[in-house]
Formats: structure tokens, C-alpha cells, sequence
């Protein structure tokens, strides 16, 4: 126990004192992997979900890392029950793996068995798989890819997705960086996206996501879709 600016209640529930000398460094540190819910003047308000802790397991934290942020930034005894919660919930990521084989095409993948079978054995997810391949493998129709990947969201065995997707007809494309360079940051969330063949970069107002997704075409080396939600952000493209 020590005079942190972090109080973690057992109810997954995060209180960080604002006021305090390491509140920053603390805020940065749980941003990976808690969700902010509350920022009234003093204290801000986390919570610990599911989701947030298997989001931060993919873009490379482990539990161990998790676990020891809480205990450094905690002002008082963390719930044991808790921290067995979070090593038990990120232990399930990559349980799960959806995979391109050259046979049987689509598949999901798992190395522990018993996963496999209660999943198939799920309601909402046996009418989207196909045939059992063997103990570890069952085939998955591409068009219930999204479909597969949400039902074992729900059913708490999120599925790391490998497959990747069809490669686009080859374009070449470089950033010409001329008296600039990527941010550090920039260049990790290009990297993050291309995880597994696919991804998904959130970043804030003028953090650069557009060259975040530049960089992204400049590693793909095909021609690219480019979705927008308005004129001025295709004009931004154009330019």
C-alpha cells in the first residue's frame, strides 16, 4: 500500500485523484487498458471492462503489466479477486484464431480443445461454422466472418483474427517525406494496424490520422479504398 493517486475498488471501478504529483503519469499508464467514464474537477472515473482489458492485450499488454500498473499507482490494497479477474480475462485472448488455410480456405483455430468444443456448442455460434476439420480446426463460411467474430465476443472468447483479405491489384506508393518524418506514434499505429492483416486506429483531433493512413497505403503497395465522411476530409486526401 502506498500514497498513490489510484484507488481500484473491486467493483472494476477505477478513482483517480487528479490532484495528485503522479496523476499524470497514471493516467497514461491506465489509459491502455481502462475506460474513462467520468471527469468532473477532482477525481476522473475508470472502469475496468472486458473489452478495453482484450483490446489492450492485442496491441501487445499482458496481464503481468496490467496488474503491476494498478499496484504501482494504487493508494490502497487491490482486491485479490480482481487481479485474478484481470489474468483470467486476458488469458482468453488468442485462445481463438481465425486463419486462411490453403485447403479448407476460412478456419478457426484453437490449441486448447475444450474452447473449441464449448464454442461450437454455443447457440449463437454453431450455425456459423462449418464442418470440424479436427480436434483443434473447423471450418468458417467467409461471409459469417464479422458474424463469427462478434458471437464469440459475446460468448467471452474473443477470436484473433489472421486472415487477412484479399490482396488488392499492386500500386506503388511511398510517403515522400520531405523536411518532415512520421511521429514515433504515427509509425507504431501504422505498424498496429497491419497486426494480423487488418486493423483499426482510433486517435484524437489532429494527431495525424491521415498520415497514419497514408503510411498504412505505403505499406500495402495497392490501390486503396478511401472512405470518407465528408468533403472536406476528401479535399484533405486530395491535397
Amino acid at each position: 500500500m502506498s500514497d498513490g493517486p489510484l484507488i481500484v475498488q473491486s467493483d472494476k471501478t477505477l478513482l483517480l485523484d487528479i490532484d495528485h504529483p503522479l496523476s499524470t503519469d497514471c493516467r497514461r499508464a491506465i489509459a491502455p487498458f481502462a475506460e474513462l467514464e467520468k471527469s468532473p474537477e477532482h477525481i476522473h472515473t475508470y472502469r475496468l471492462t472486458n473489452l478495453g482489458l482484450w483490446n489492450a492485450r492485442a496491441a501487445g499488454h499482458d496481464a503481468e503489466q496490467v496488474i503491476d500498473t494498478l499496484l504501482k499507482y494504487s493508494r490502497y490494497a487491490v482486491p485479490h479477486s480482481l487481479l485474478l479477474d484481470i489474468a483470467e480475462t486476458m488469458g482468453r485472448y488468442g485462445r481463438l484464431r481465425l486463419e486462411s488455410h490453403p485447403v479448407h480456405g476460412l478456419i478457426l483455430i484453437s490449441t486448447d480443445a475444450a474452447v473449441l468444443q464449448e464454442v461450437m456448442r454455443a447457440k449463437k455460434v454453431a450455425p456459423l461454422l462449418g464442418a470440424r476439420i479436427d480436434n483443434e480446426t473447423v471450418a468458417v463460411h467467409p461471409s459469417q466472418r464479422g458474424h463469427l467474430k462478434q458471437a464469440l465476443l459475446r460468448l467471452g472468447w474473443p477470436a484473433e483474427d489472421f486472415a487477412g483479405y484479399v490482396d488488392g491489384q499492386a500500386h506503388a506508393i511511398s510517403l515522400k517525406e520531405d523536411g518532415w518524418k512520421l511521429r514515433e506514434y504515427q509509425r507504431l499505429a501504422a505498424e498496429g494496424f497491419w497486426h494480423g492483416g487488418s486493423g483499426v486506429v482510433v486517435l484524437p483531433c489532429g494527431a495525424g490520422k491521415t498520415l497514419v493512413g497514408a503510411a498504412a497505403m505505403a505499406h500495402a503497395q495497392a490501390t486503396t479504398l478511401i472512405l470518407v465522411t465528408n468533403t472536406v476530409a476528401a479535399r484533405q486526401w486530395r491535397s
